[in-house]
């Protein structure tokens, strides 16, 4: 940046002192001076990405279904729980066990059930968490991979992402913003 500034004020030193009106070598130099100005950064909105790269939305389809289908696991089985629950209840203020001791099987049983139910519970939240995480990962990936592949040229030496949710970036100007590279790129490589 202090190059940049030294060579701008150079620059204007010597067309002042030279007392002519630039030609079109030193216009071109000038241009390419305002183009060098910008900071070498780059912005990225991963909101737009998530909502818009193929990949993400087909991705976050799946996990919706796959939670939902939990859900619908989890409550049909609850479902048969409470029912035996009841049925069991009712048999016992009817004295229709021939025992204790039988009564006290068909307890343990359902406390066994109730269990068995809460610990799948929490196994199918535990898989959905880890497949949340994995797709998480692939999404990173395939951004840094996409911004390293637009970045070849070494045209950006920081690149910050920006959200809704954690956003620490309160304004850049829309020259900064790669979001829509990023995405197209993303989308053309994305494979099917």
């Amino acid at each position: 940046m202090k190059k940049t500034v030294l060579l701008f004020m150079s620059m204007a030193i010597f067309a002042a002192c030279s007392n002519q009106t630039p030609d079109n070598e030193t216009t071109t130099e000038v241009a390419n001076l305002e183009e060098q100005s910008l900071i070498p950064v780059a912005v990225v909105n991963v909101d737009s990405i998530l909502s818009q790269y193929t990949f993400a939305q087909e991705s976050n389809e799946k996990l919706i279904k796959r939670q939902e289908d939990s859900r619908v696991k989890i409550n049909s089985k609850a479902r048969q729980l409470q029912n035996e629950m009841v049925d069991f209840q009712r048999k016992l203020e009817n004295n229709a066990f021939l025992s204790r001791e039988r009564a006290e099987q068909e307890s343990r049983r359902l406390q066994q059930k109730e269990a068995d139910l809460q610990q799948l519970d929490r196994q199918l939240s535990q898989d959905l968490m880890t497949e949340q995480q994995k797709l998480s990962i692939q999404l990173r990936d395939s951004i840094n991979a996409a911004i390293k592949a637009l970045n070849q040229d070494n045209k950006y030496h920081l690149v910050l992402s920006t959200n809704s949710l954690n956003d620490n970036i309160l304004y850049s100007a829309s020259e900064y913003d790669i979001t829509d590279d990023v995405i197209k790129y993303l989308n053309a490589n994305y494979k099917k």
